[in-house]
């Protein structure tokens, strides 16, 4: 639980709130207490109306015992002698109580789920932060649906336990507390039943709760899962159908929700038993105070007008300490989804090196010397020793069969995924000792999977381009052959897009992309496959493009169409890892089996 604690520490460092949340608890559970002290005049009064004292004379026997606050005299005077107008002012004073107490009552639950709220609110805001601030090979290796399990369903977990233990754990408390202090005021012996019984409850609780947090840690791990499984599922629901799957879908889904099922079901007994256990002590300990209170009447020690008084304050003191048994369980289960959330918080984000100098323009060359990279649990490295070299405006093609390395090795270059070894020089500077932010200035990526985000069209080609203009919008766009298509939608560029660009085709949403990297005027730019869904019309019109840019900067191209490899200065062949040639097309065909083979059967013509 010191998760739990570090986070209910986050939340009380808005002092103000949670101290007046606390006072309004205080102020309620004194109203409480009053209203129960109250009883005994009350009681004296009408059980026995002939001998019954007023509140004038109980206020001065009141005042007699010097171990008690003493009540000033001038209200003593000012207290009504008859014993009618007596209960008369106790009970307008019972109302007012029972409205203060009930709007310090609603001001404390108010405030409690205003500070867990904010909380959670802050929670969330910061492991967001903290993802998009993660290495990439991090995210990718443990699944984003991992990440937004927490962001949502651990997140709401934990705002049930801040609730549980500002707002409802408080109030309980401190009724509870309120009305035992007014059952010892009555009779103290009562003190000895909480010293006995106490203990034997907090051990048995503490026992439930290690069952109930250890099956909420198991069920947000499998909900984890059945969260990875439907969005991969929904998000590919065209291939899905396409490959008729939809069984094999279901299945994969029902066996991940009995999962989540099973471990529910663990909670249960602990859950289920832990309100009876505390019921029974109450009642047993309830019983054992009513013949201590029959004994004491019998002999005379306990008049009968306090022990009502007395009976009704334990009954009040048990009533409010029966839900802490559930307000315990609500506390043991947020410690799960706290750990989760820490451990997100705690995970070591990308160094950006902001004390690093700024990488200088471009303008010369890169070299990739001895580079090395393997993916975390992977059996075999994504690249070995990779070194090739390119300069300043030339365009190159990186070629190879699936899992070569091509799209690893590019990925390099931005430092999305960093090498274990060896060193990526550009203008003979390390990349690795400059700013992140002054090197991903300076390229412009376009990859085969078009991020599109929910927005407008000028919007999503403006992203990470604040300062964009419409009219470097709009030339950028008519730059990568977009503002044909554009035009031609309801509101041009202003028209919104669904969600990952459902609404645009796929040679559509490339095209957006393209744009999207020019407007960034990168001295490098990287396209991953970037034309792959565009049709040949739009493909040579890209290539002129690219070719207008490459005086400005250097290319480097993943491509499965022979026709932007044959536009590219030079070519590189990969395979395993491994740079195995380079040359351009005709040497290669002569030099290099492989690429031979790939222009055969992988490297498709433009009009394919």
């Amino acid at each position: 639980m010191t998760d739990f604690w570090y986070f209910v520490k986050m939340m009380a460092r808005r002092r103000r709130a949670t101290v007046m949340a606390l006072l309004f608890a205080t102020i309620s559970a004194i109203g409480l207490g009053v209203g129960l002290l109250s009883l005994g005049p009350i009681l004296s009064q009408v059980i026995d109306p002939e001998t019954g004292r007023s509140l004038q004379v109980l206020a001065q026997e009141f005042n007699a015992n010097e171990y008690f606050v003493q009540i000033p005299e001038w209200i003593v005077t000012q207290l009504p002698t008859d014993p009618f107008d007596g209960v008369v002012l106790i009970v307008v004073c019972l109302s007012v109580l029972t409205v203060l107490g009930a709007t310090a009552n609603f001001l404390h639950q108010y405030l409690s789920q205003t500070l867990a709220t904010r909380t959670v609110a802050d929670v969330r805001q910061n492991l967001f932060d903290r993802v998009l601030s993660l290495p990439l090979g991090r995210v990718v290796t443990k699944g984003p649906s991992e990440y937004i399990a927490r962001l949502i369903r651990d997140a709401e977990g934990l705002q049930s336990g801040l609730v549980a233990v500002l707002g409802k754990s408080v109030t309980q408390i401190t009724k509870g507390v309120a009305a035992l202090l007014v059952a010892i005021v009555y009779d103290w012996k009562i003190v000895i039943a909480a010293v006995v019984v106490g203990p034997p409850m907090a051990i048995i609780l503490r026992k439930l709760a290690k069952y109930v947090r250890r099956g909420f840690k198991g069920s947000l791990e499998a909900q984890q899962e059945l969260l990875k499984q439907s969005t991969e599922t929904l998000q590919g629901l065209r291939a899905v159908k396409a490959n008729t799957a939809e069984d094999r879908c279901r299945e994969r889904f029902r066996e991940m929700n009995a999962q989540v099922v099973r471990n529910e079901l663990k909670m249960r007994i602990a859950r289920a038993v832990s309100s009876p256990v505390v019921e029974v002590l109450a009642i047993l300990v309830l019983a054992a105070l009513a013949l201590l209170a029959a004994k004491n009447i019998i002999r005379g020690d306990l008049p009968f007008d306090s022990f009502l008084p007395s009976l009704a304050s334990l009954a009040v003191a048990g009533a409010s300490f029966r839900p802490l048994a559930g307000i315990i369980n609500e506390i043991s289960a947020a410690g799960a989804p706290a750990t989760r959330l820490k451990e997100a918080l705690d995970d070591r984000e990308e160094d950006h090196r902001d004390s690093c100098p700024p990488l200088p323009v471009h303008a010369r060359d890169i070299a990739f010397d001895k580079v090395c990279f393997t993916y975390p649990g992977a059996d075999h490295p994504a690249l070995v020793d990779v070194s090739f070299g390119l300069s300043h405006g030339e365009r190159i093609a990186v070629v190879g069969p699936n899992g070569s390395g091509k799209t690893t090795l590019l990925s390099m270059l931005p430092q999305l995924l960093r090498p274990d070894s060896g060193r990526i020089l550009i203008d003979g500077t390390d990349t690795a000792e400059v700013s992140l932010r002054s090197l991903r200035e300076q390229i412009g990526v376009v990859t085969q999977e078009t991020f599109i985000a929910h927005g407008t069209v000028a919007e999503n080609i403006a992203f990470g381009v604040d300062a964009a203009t419409d009219e470097k919008i709009q030339a950028m766009a008519a730059l990568a052959h977009a503002d044909e298509f554009i035009n031609k939608l309801p509101d041009g560029y202003q028209t919104s897009v669904a969600e990952q660009g459902a609404s645009l085709s796929g040679g559509q949403r490339q095209r957006i992309a393209i744009a999207r990297a020019l407007l960034r005027e990168p001295t490098i730019l990287v396209l991953d496959e970037a034309t792959s869904q565009i049709d040949s019309e739009s493909e040579a019109a890209i290539a002129d493009t690219i070719r207008q840019v490459t005086g400005q900067c250097t290319v480097l191209v993943i491509a499965h169409r022979l026709a932007t490899v044959l536009d590219c200065h030079r070519i590189i062949v990969m395979d395993k890892g491994h740079v195995i040639d380079q040359g351009t097309h005709e040497e290669l065909l002569d030099s290099c089996p492989l690429y031979a083979r790939l222009t055969e059967t992988q490297l498709l013509p433009s009009n394919a």
